[in-house]
């Protein structure tokens, strides 16, 4: 059952985004207000790039991004700490050398008493209790994902950003992965090729060539999506 869900106002308007020269993403418009958002497109079609503006790794050349309130431009260092970002890859964000010590650099500044006691529930809260002091490098897939994303949620973010968390799993690792993100009490954003992922999303948002082309209900930006790949 999916818990009670806080949502908040994602504003990007008339954003582009260029990489030497090149235009990444041109005039994209959106406003999202629903829990769920699935975000899917063709490789190289912005959704990526997309994603990062939503919590600052990206800063747009024109336009503005508002996040909760938060302009990307402006208020940078907060966004990033009411934003959570999994990427696809979970060795990018494993950066200590067993989890209970990843997890607790998560939580910098707190005291150690604080920062004990959440380690201690987060490693039971997703399974990785008997792993908390092995190396890193020893867990498999699912657990550096679970590892990864696990970083993130203990900070407690209202917003949590996914970058394809699903793409290097395995069927059931995946299945794991993403009824954990559906069933957070923050909002979320997945950048997905997973579709039945998508459809399980209270909103999807369709790219191609760096543009918005479809937004609205899942199973009909999926159809859009499907008849644009055939």
């Amino acid at each position: 059952m999916r818990s009670e869900t806080s949502t908040g106002s994602i504003s990007v308007d008339d954003v582009t985004v260029e990489r030497e020269g090149q235009p990444i993403l041109r005039d994209v418009s959106i406003e999202l207000t629903t829990a769920r958002i699935a975000v899917i497109g063709a490789n190289g079609s912005g959704k990526s790039t997309f994603a990062r503006l939503l919590n600052g790794l990206v800063l747009p050349d024109a336009g503005r991004v508002t996040v909760h309130g938060l302009d990307s431009l402006r208020d940078v260092k907060a966004l990033r700490r009411r934003v959570g970002f999994v990427f696809t890859d979970p060795q990018a964000q494993i950066l200590m050398p067993t989890p209970a010590e990843d997890l607790a650099l998560s939580l910098r500044g707190s005291s150690r008493a604080d920062v004990d006691r959440r380690v201690a529930a987060a490693l039971a809260e997703h399974g990785l209790t008997d792993r908390a002091d092995v190396p890193a490098s020893a867990l498999s897939g699912g657990q550096k994902q679970m590892l990864a994303l696990a970083s993130v949620l203990i900070t407690e973010p209202q917003l949590i950003v996914a970058d394809e968390p699903t793409t290097l799993l395995d069927l059931r690792n995946s299945r794991r992965i993403a009824d954990l993100l559906l069933a957070l009490p923050a909002q979320v954003v997945i950048v997905t090729h997973d579709l039945e992922l998508a459809a399980r999303c209270d909103h999807a948002v369709l790219f191609e060539a760096g543009s918005i082309i479809a937004s609205g209900a899942p199973p009909d930006v999926v159809a859009e999506y499907r008849e644009l790949a055939a």
